[in-house]
C-alpha cells in the first residue's frame, strides 16, 4: 500500500497526475516538515506539501543534527530490483545527498516503473561500478539486550514506496 490510512494508488499511477492525489499526500504526510530534493521534479508533488530545503542557516547543507528535526523525505531513486524490493540511490540530484535518505524518521520514494528490474546483477549494471550506492530493502531493524526489536536503526523507521508510470 502507498498510503498507510487509504486507498492503495492503483497499480499504474502516470506521474502526472501524481500531485493531484493531494488527499492522500495529507493521510501520508500531514503537517510534516518534508525534504525533498533540488532535482526532485515539483510537478510531482502537491503544493500543499510542507517543504524543507536542505539548508541551514549559513546557507550551507544541514547537519545530521538538522536533519533530525525533519519529519519526512521526498525523494526519486536511480533503479530498483522486483526480486527483493531494494531501491537503489546514488546521490543523483532527485535523490539528494546520502545523509537524506538516513537521518529522517520517514522515506516516500517515487520509483518510476521504467527503473524496475528484476534481479539485483541488472540493477548493478544500471549503476555502473563508480558511483556511490545506498542500498534500500525497508526499515532497518535490531533487537536490543532483551530481545525487543527497534526500527529505523540506521535509517528511517517508515518507509513508504509509491510506484509511477512515466507514460
Amino acid at each position: 500500500r502507498a498510503f498507510e490510512s487509504g486507498e492503495p494508488f492503483g497499480l499504474r499511477l502516470a506521474l502526472a497526475t501524481l500531485a493531484a492525489e493531494e488527499a492522500k499526500w495529507a493521510a501520508l504526510l500531514g503537517e510534516s516538515s518534508v525534504l525533498v530534493p533540488e532535482g526532485l521534479e515539483e510537478s510531482w508533488l502537491p503544493q500543499s506539501l510542507n517543504r524543507v530545503r536542505d539548508e541551514g542557516p549559513d546557507g550551507a547543507p544541514l547537519t545530521a543534527r538538522g536533519l533530525a528535526q525533519i519529519d519526512a523525505l521526498v525523494s526519486s531513486s536511480t533503479v530498483s530490483c522486483a526480486e527483493t524490493g531494494t531501491i537503489f540511490l546514488t546521490s543523483a540530484p532527485d535523490e539528494g545527498r546520502r545523509a537524506l535518505s538516513l537521518v529522517p524518521d520517514h522515506h516516500v520514494c517515487i520509483v518510476g516503473l521504467d527503473t524496475v528490474v528484476e534481479l539485483i546483477p541488472e540493477a548493478f549494471e544500471r549503476i555502473g561500478p563508480d558511483r556511490p550506492i545506498t542500498m534500500i530493502s525497508g526499515p532497518s531493524a535490531t533487537s536490543d539486550i532483551e530481545l525487543e526489536r527497534v526500527e529505523g536503526v540506521h535509517g528511517p523507521r517508515r518507509l513508504h514506496v509509491i510506484v509511477a508510470d512515466r507514460a
